[in-house]
């Protein structure tokens, strides 16, 4: 075969999974640009403070409007830190950030944006069949046609939570769409700097609640990873991190990276890698 013929083929197929990688995502990253200018200059129409044990943080859901458009965002100014663990708004912003620079798309738009005139976060409101804890306390199974999909999509929430080191992922921040992908909200726990964060990772088969590996990643993803320097991620979160926050999350990195590399060493890359 020509030289030239295999280049196509070559380049082709990356396209092709590339692309397949994209569609699988949650949400289309192509419409940021839009969502972050309706969350910059719509009108606050309406809000509501949200309250109770899925909604510690007591943030607002507000109804916007904009060019007869109406939506809804969800914002948030905590900013506080209990026994050395912060809780900030920053943080959602930077989870948003660091998801779109490593091609995830699993977590609405975010943008900083005043409201009573205090700085805070706004998200585009994530509309969704379901959270995790519905579907768990239900029992209700995922359709053999999404099991394929929903498995991977967990590998990558995994993944992306041991990036990030979000402690607080938990049955009502995980919210599942019609068509089973999932959407990754409420992220001001995370981009912890503790050795606990940075020795190991949160999801391995070591899990306090038993066994929950990155069992398959994509390549494309994978190689996301490895180009992460703290240049690119600096210039991606701005000021809603630190330097230690930064540092610790390429330690992070680098922990995930070794642990593909032990899951190809066992399983195999064709059934580690897609």
């Amino acid at each position: 075969m020509h030289k030239n013929t295999v280049f196509v083929i070559a380049a082709w197929t990356v396209l092709i999974l590339g692309a397949a990688w994209a569609a699988s995502q949650a949400i289309d990253p192509a419409g940021d640009k839009a969502a972050e200018e309706y969350l910059a200059a719509a009108e606050v129409k309406g809000a509501e403070q949200l309250t109770g044990p899925s909604a510690v943080t007591n943030p607002y859901k507000l109804t916007l409007e904009k060019d007869g458009v109406r939506k809804f965002a969800l914002w948030k100014d905590i900013d506080k830190a209990e026994r050395g663990r912060p809780d900030r708004w920053q943080y959602e912003i930077a989870a948003y950030r660091i998801d779109r620079l490593i091609g995830l798309a699993m977590v609405p738009a975010t943008i900083e944006r005043r409201y009573k005139e205090v700085r805070g976060s706004m998200q585009d409101w994530a509309e969704s069949r379901m959270t995790l804890n519905v579907k768990n306390d239900k029992k209700i199974p995922v359709p053999p046609r999404f099991v394929f999909g929903w498995n991977r999509s967990t590998y990558l929430q995994r993944a992306f939570d041991n990036l990030i080191g979000n402690e607080d992922r938990h049955g009502n921040n995980l919210l599942i769409r019609d068509d089973w992908k999932i959407i990754l909200i409420d992220h001001s726990r995370s981009f912890r700097t503790g050795k606990r964060f940075t020795d190991e990772l949160i999801y391995t088969e070591k899990h306090r609640e038993g066994p929950k590996p990155m069992k398959e990643l994509p390549r494309a993803f994978v190689e996301k990873l490895k180009g992460l320097t703290a240049e690119t991620v600096k210039a991606a979160v701005g000021e809603y991190l630190d330097e230690a926050e930064i540092a610790a999350l390429l330690k992070r990195r680098d922990l995930i990276l070794a642990e593909m590399d032990r899951l190809v060493k066992l399983n195999g890359e064709e059934a580690t890698l897609y």
